[in-house]
């Protein structure tokens, strides 16, 4: 017996889920990480509880409103305005919302007492840069590079983590 013959499929459709996980994981995590390295609490007592909230709504925001600029700019003069899609583009960057779960995470462990601010603050930005590491080496492999190329893309990524933290340290 022959297998159905499927319609094909549009071109980069089936790479575009993919695509949306790789940029989110990488933006989630930069914006994770310039947002734990900006706390500073000279004026008043450390609050890693409300830390960790305000990054996620900052992340959440940001999701909400690349996902609704995505939908806008893709919408041509004559379509109707498509509120299920728009929510659907919206919806489609959780990647960057649970790329900065860990940092949040960490900050909760704080408000829980396990450890200081501080601590979480440094945990987060050494856990963050890794994970751009690895979200160079999947982008790049995905995109069928070998792996000393991955591993170069990868490098290339921690790069904006060193940045990120050593504008931490000299802001600090």
């Amino acid at each position: 017996m022959s297998e159905p013959v499927r319609a094909p499929e549009p071109p980069g459709r089936r790479e575009e889920p993919l695509q949306r996980l790789l940029f989110g994981g990488v933006y989630g995590t930069v914006l994770a990480s310039a947002l734990a390295a900006a706390l500073d609490h000279d004026t008043g007592p450390d609050d890693p509880g409300y830390d960790a909230v305000w990054i996620m709504v900052a992340a959440l925001v940001s999701a909400t409103g690349h996902g609704y600029a995505h939908a806008i700019a893709h919408r041509t003069a004559d379509e109707k305005p498509v509120t299920a899609s728009t929510v659907r583009s919206v919806l489609t960057e959780w990647p960057l919302v649970a790329a900065a779960v860990p940092t949040g995470a960490l900050l909760l462990g704080s408000f829980w007492g396990w450890w200081s601010e501080n601590a979480a603050i440094d945990a987060a930005l050494t856990v963050n840069t890794a994970a751009l590491f690895g979200w160079g080496l999947w982008a790049a492999r995905t995109a069928g590079r070998d792996w000393w190329a991955a591993c170069r893309v990868g490098a290339v990524d921690v790069l904006i983590g060193l940045v990120i933290v050593a504008a931490n340290v000299l802001t600090k």
